[in-house]
């Protein structure tokens, strides 16, 4: 992977993220991959999961808007 389809190919979905983000980590663990594929792989990896990180964080500030929204509605709603 070049460092510039990062910045090329659309936005991963979560679970399209993730799920490569396994692969990349399987591999690494994996050991015998040479030390300058085991930095792309790295680097994948890391822009992997800040892709996952966004959506759990976007995840999270839609449940804390519908949580604040149903409890500024008050009990009787």
């Amino acid at each position: 992977m070049s460092p510039t389809s990062e910045t090329t190919e659309p936005e991963l979905s979560y679970e399209q993220a993730r799920d490569e983000l396994v692969t990349v980590v399987q591999r690494l663990e994996s050991g015998g991959v040479p030390l300058d594929e085991s930095l792309k792989l790295w680097e994948r990896g890391e822009a992997l999961a800040a892709i996952c990180q966004r959506w759990l964080d976007g995840a999270r500030a839609r449940v804390d808007a519908a949580r604040k929204a149903r409890a500024d509605e008050g009990p009787d709603a």
